[in-house]
């Protein structure tokens, strides 16, 4: 059957755990008793993960590999020149081979055992392998009885095929490498913040998207439209997570285009009809993508600089990996009803060497994403929303959920590039590290649902806009003044750049379609005996009366009192009789005396 193909011939492989292991050996041993067998043929293929020998230099007259996503199987190879890349969109590979654009002379396919009716199902692996096979000129299939049935539009009626090979072998297996469980846990915790229930989810390839799935184990009712299916996935749907309920099309099947899993998820795939495998011009394409309700695509990057543009391919000009689906889906997704789009990655390399938000992009880099493309940017520090952001700001906020060690570089690189305020101020080390720790969630008496956090040192416009909204009432009880110019500098050195060991902000949040709106603000300063500190607060007019100054004196308490102060101090107006039926509220008791026009209140922390 190998005969049949001729010198400079095109050969297609499947992809990755559907690669025929038993037919590209027999392809090698072909070519051992045939040295002048497969000159100058070209392996094409889309992922490779299983064996790959075709890559061993001493078969360079004999093949060269051309690949639409780059593996650790073929790095080095395209990197060495001895081995091709074709950097393209997953989604337009099927009409490469259709417009024979990239021709297939013959391939090498695994397939289900036929059922009663001679269909065989192409199993973990569709995406572009049904179309190599409809338009190659030799079909040649191995026939595997661990081969997963799965549904869809996998299945092929054995008539297609040139050639059956009957040789059963375990399918290949993979798992993404090992994330560190307390960075995929916490980089988990602030994707769950964004994805809702009802979303339907894309999760891209690599340990980050998978690894904080987990954490998604308490949404309800989500819908997955994907391109790779793995394990992770899997677990949400075996646990009632991911019913697909929801979904604006496809409603009730989960639809994605090839499996990269282990052995329990085929089980669970296999035959299974709320399961469906589509082409990946289907899965992958943007129009199809925008027709999901709530659609979510949750992909990673190796690099972002500090603009908002993302590497997802390349390490400088080195290739790493590929354009993929990345773009199908980050793009798509957000021209969806109520879709949006999340960046998720590790803020600094597995060896902690080097960070991967960066001032710039390395020379050479591919752009996988571009700065219009990004909405939301996780990391295991928190979220960056870059969405209708300026340069500054989209800095700014990267800079804040980058690793705490390389926030002084970056910003030093800012100011140099003058993308930020050329007298950004930092304060390094602990002082000034983002203590996440107290982040949390509140429903005030008026069923109001908040967000409290510290201050970030993005948080700058926030603040501003949040001064701005208040009435000349609200600030003259604030600040005795109803001034509304607070500069730059006075941001900075208030309200913003603090030293969180001496000084606490916390912001009461709500969000809206991605964005940050502040509704209240706590403040303490610690006093020099280390056991009091002053107090206020705001909170925005429009949000008065709901609870919210309950909620954040509360917090802002217990915070305190955490740190080993014994009282809070306050200058008051007589005529701001609210705070002392705030305080009231809380149960503390308190002293209080006359000075200069002015109460001067003691409040005891319990």
């Amino acid at each position: 059957m190998f005969s049949k193909i001729r010198p400079g011939d095109r050969i297609f492989i499947s992809t990755g755990c559907g690669e025929p292991q038993h037919l590209v050996q027999m392809l090698i041993e072909y070519l051992e008793s045939n040295p002048e067998a497969f000159f100058n043929t070209e392996i094409l293929h889309f992922w490779t993960l299983g064996v790959a020998p075709y890559n061993d230099k001493k078969l360079k007259h004999n093949f060269r590999s051309n690949s639409f996503f780059i593996s650790h199987q073929n790095r080095r190879a395209v990197n060495e020149g001895t081995a091709d890349y074709t950097p393209i969109f997953l989604s337009e590979i099927p009409s490469l081979f259709r417009r024979r654009q990239v021709p297939v002379d013959a391939a090498l396919v695994q397939v289900s055992f036929p059922d009663r009716h001679g269909y065989c199902s192409l199993g973990v692996s569709l995406d572009i392998t049904r179309a190599a096979v409809e338009n190659a000129g030799l079909v040649i299939a191995q026939v595997n009885s661990r081969m997963p049935c799965v549904h869809g539009d996998t299945f092929i009626h054995v008539k297609e095929f040139d050639y059956l090979v009957c040789h059963d072998e375990q399918i290949l297996e993979y798992s993404p490498p090992d994330l560190d469980p307390a960075i995929a846990e916490r980089i988990g915790y602030y994707a769950a913040q964004i994805i809702e229930d009802g979303d339907t989810l894309q999760v891209g390839y690599g340990s980050v998207p998978d690894g904080i799935l987990p954490a998604l184990d308490k949404k309800k009712h989500l819908g997955v439209h994907t391109e790779m299916l793995g394990d992770g996935l899997v677990e949400l749907m075996k646990k009632g997570v991911v019913d697909n309920s929801r979904k604006s099309k496809n409603r009730g099947k989960l639809v994605a285009s090839f499996c990269m899993g282990t052995q329990k998820t085929y089980d669970y795939i296999h035959d299974n009809p709320a399961v469906q495998f589509k082409e990946i011009d289907y899965t992958n394409s943007p129009l199809v993508i925008a027709e999901h309700n709530q659609m979510t695509a949750i992909n990673s990057a190796l690099e972002i600089d500090l603009s908002g543009q993302a590497s997802a391919e390349t390490i400088g000009s080195t290739l790493y990996s590929g354009i993929g689906g990345r773009a199908n889906f980050m793009r798509g997704s957000v021209l969806a009803p109520y879709g949006k789009n999340i960046l998720v990655m590790q803020s600094a390399t597995r060896n902690g060497q080097a960070s991967r938000i960066v001032p710039a992009l390395k020379e050479g880099a591919g752009i996988t994403l571009t700065r219009g493309d990004i909405y939301y940017v996780v990391t295991e520090h928190g979220i960056a929303y870059l969405h209708g952001k300026n340069i500054r700001e989209r800095a700014m906020a990267l800079i804040a959920i980058a690793d705490p060690r390389f926030r002084p570089w970056l910003i030093e690189e800012a100011k140099k590039r003058k993308v930020i305020f050329k007298d950004q101020a930092f304060i390094p080390g602990k002082k000034g590290e983002y203590p996440d720790h107290l982040e949390a969630y509140r429903t005030t008496g008026q069923n109001l649902h908040i967000f409290l956090r510290p201050v970030r040192i993005s948080d700058e416009t926030l603040i501003k806009e949040f001064f701005h909204s208040l009435s000349d009432k609200s600030l003259y009880q604030r600040f005795f003044s109803i001034r509304r110019h607070l500069t730059h500098e006075e941001l900075q050195k208030k309200f913003v750049v603090i030293d969180y060991t001496r000084e606490m902000i916390i912001l009461a949040v709500k969000r809206y379609l991605g964005q940050e709106v502040i509704t209240g603000l706590a403040q303490y300063c610690i006093a020099d005996n280390n056991l009091s500190a002053e107090v206020s607060i705001v909170v925005r007019d429009d949000f008065q009366g709901k609870g919210i100054g309950f909620e954040l004196l509360s917090y802002l308490a217990t915070v305190a009192k955490n740190q080993g102060l014994h009282t809070f101090t306050a200058e008051v107006l007589p005529e701001n009789q609210a705070v002392f039926r705030l305080i009231g509220k809380l149960g503390l008791e308190y002293d209080r005396r006359w000075e200069s026009g002015l109460i001067h209140i003691v409040i005891y922390l319990k």
